[in-house]
């Protein structure tokens, strides 16, 4: 196993363990606050398709800020090894629940049901699909409420992915391999819903062909739940996707009616309540029981122009994800910074989101304002399977945890193994290194600037990806700049200052920036250039906006 830890933290023991990797509780020692690190198992991080795989992951918690999903601190990659920095759910697996204290309570259920339908639909919103929902992959806390968590083999919606999933929770055009839809995410959420009431799972084939007949012709079990939630589960567990509500928002809403309708407007509170009381049962499995205090620093949070919008510069705080330490790590030198000094002079309004995948090499310093946060991206390539690996513990409450709840699906496994398929993410070049002259790091030749993903989030909100490549690890400076005008095919006036950042310690950086409109303007602008200047000056991207679209 590998000795490589992230520096600037402080790890006390293992939370969970699996064929992909392991989980840890630590503690960032400038701070003091506890956070979950998810490291890349050693086996994996020696294949292409798992590392990106492992980076798209990062890349879609940044991005997704969400109340009912994990959060990132931070990722950082070296040549010893790769990791991702969570919030610390401070809970238990919702598995651990059911296997003392199956079924619960309807309204306990619908509660659980409805948190990670919420974590589903902001994931939904962003074209992303879980594809391994299941109880191990929702972390129940003590006040009730609950996370979902893992989202180690996520697709975009719509991409061809691969049989992928945890069977027992697989809906029948998952088995095939069809296009990834949330749907399917209903599905699986679903029959854990149905797990949850009943104690047992919704079909029980001894091996994983007669599983697989069972979610694609086996009737609906909906009689063995309670009355009022049997049209829930005849509707989610539908074996025809265009059956089932299309998306995880269109579930909740009629989730709240039929509970309400069946167990009063006050369903929820007595479902948290006896949630609550639950966990309370388990106090020694809470990750806070088994870190010891540390003293924590004074760390104010940050707004810029007013109420902080979604990617805003906000300060690394516990409980809000995209946000990072103040004072970036080092990775042998190398760190991925995320909280970002604000520019004097930028706009206030302005925030930009970084994730840059480095190898050893100097520091990298930044200037602009920033969050953790980066776009969510996974599509995916050809399906392969994971070996398998033991599951976390009961004692597991960890922001995430890759473990298999039993056997690899394979052609011997059991019903309830895990498949995974690994996912071609935009992350890039796999960075190398290159050793400092006694005279200082050297600039390196820029070979591509490249601006993705440019798309409208708001009536005066925008978010752009910039991608740098580079033939040497030394110094660059990215510069975006935001424009708005009426002219297709210009890029009109200045918008608000420049963001520039300062980036150093590996050969492919990818910043996602987040801009707030302050002229008016049918066309958005981006632009992103470097110094030293690559070879085509490098690039742009412009959009017609909504309120100007032409119909």
């Amino acid at each position: 196993m590998s000795t490589w830890a992230v520096p600037g933290y402080t790890e006390s023991l293992e939370l969970g363990a699996g064929a992909s990797g392991r989980v840890v509780l630590a503690v960032h020692e400038e701070t003091g606050i506890p956070v979950a690190v998810k490291y890349l198992s050693d086996s994996l991080r020696t294949r292409p398709g798992f590392v990106h795989d492992f980076r798209a992951e990062a890349r879609l918690l940044a991005g997704l800020e969400s109340p009912h999903v994990t959060g990132l601190y931070e990722y950082v990659e070296s040549p010893d090894g790769a990791a991702i920095v969570m919030e610390l759910v401070d809970g238990v697996s919702l598995r651990t629940l059911l296997k003392r204290n199956a079924p619960l309570e309807p309204e306990a259920a619908l509660l659980v049901l409805k948190g990670s339908l919420l974590g589903l639909a902001d994931a939904h919103r962003l074209g992303v699909v879980h594809r391994d929902y299941k109880p191990e992959n929702v972390l129940v806390a003590p006040d009730g409420t609950s996370k979902l968590v893992d989202f180690g083999i996520a697709a975009d919606a719509g991409t061809s992915a691969g049989a992928a999933g945890t069977p027992s929770y697989m809906a029948p055009e998952q088995w095939t391999g069809a296009p990834a839809s949330p749907a399917a995410d209903v599905y699986a959420a679903t029959a854990t819903f149905f797990e949850c009431l009943t104690g047992r799972k919704p079909y029980s084939g001894g091996n994983l062909a007669e599983l697989a007949l069972q979610h694609v012709d086996a009737p609906v079990p909906a009689d063995e739940v309670p009355e009022p939630v049997r049209d829930l589960v005849r509707r989610g567990l539908a074996k025809d996707p265009e059956e089932r509500p299309t998306h995880a928002e269109l579930f909740v809403t009629e989730l709240e009616s039929a509970a309400g309708a069946a167990y009063g407007p006050d369903w929820e509170e007595r479902g948290r309540g006896r949630l609550a009381a639950l966990v309370a049962l388990l106090p020694l499995l809470l990750p806070s029981a088994r870190v010891r205090p540390h003293t924590t620093k004074a760390t104010a949070r940050t707004v810029l122009g007013g109420e902080a919008a979604r990617g805003g510069a906000r300060s690394w705080l516990p409980g809000r994800p995209g946000m990072l330490v103040s004072g970036a790590a080092l990775v042998l030198g190398a760190v991925l910074a995320y909280g970002l000094q604000p520019q004097p002079g930028a706009a206030p309004q302005q925030a930009a989101k970084a994730l840059a995948t480095t190898s050893a090499g100097p520091g990298a310093t930044a200037t602009g304002s920033a969050t953790a946060s980066a776009s969510a991206s996974a599509s995916a390539s050809p399906t392969s399977t994971e070996s398998p690996g033991p599951s976390p513990s009961d004692t597991a409450a960890t922001a995430t945890a890759t473990a298999t709840d039993g056997p690899t699906a394979s052609a011997t496994a059991g019903p309830d193994g895990e498949t995974k398929a690994p996912g071609g993410a935009t992350a890039g070049a796999t960075p190398t290194t290159a050793a400092p002259t006694s005279a200082g790091p050297v600039s390196p030749a820029v070979k591509d600037v490249a601006v993705s993903g440019f798309r409208q989030t708001g009536p005066a909100t925008a978010t752009a990806t910039v991608d740098v490549t580079t033939d040497g690890t030394g110094p660059v400076s990215i510069t975006v700049v935001w424009f708005a005008g009426n002219v297709p095919g210009s890029l009109g006036a200045p918008d608000g200052a420049p963001q520039t950042f300062k980036r150093s310690g590996a050969t492919h950086y990818t910043i996602s920036v987040d801009h707030t409109f302050q002229n008016s303007g049918c066309y958005w602008a981006v632009q992103g250039t470097t110094t030293p200047s690559s070879a085509d000056g490098g690039a742009s991207q412009q959009l017609l906006t909504r309120q100007c679209e032409l119909r």
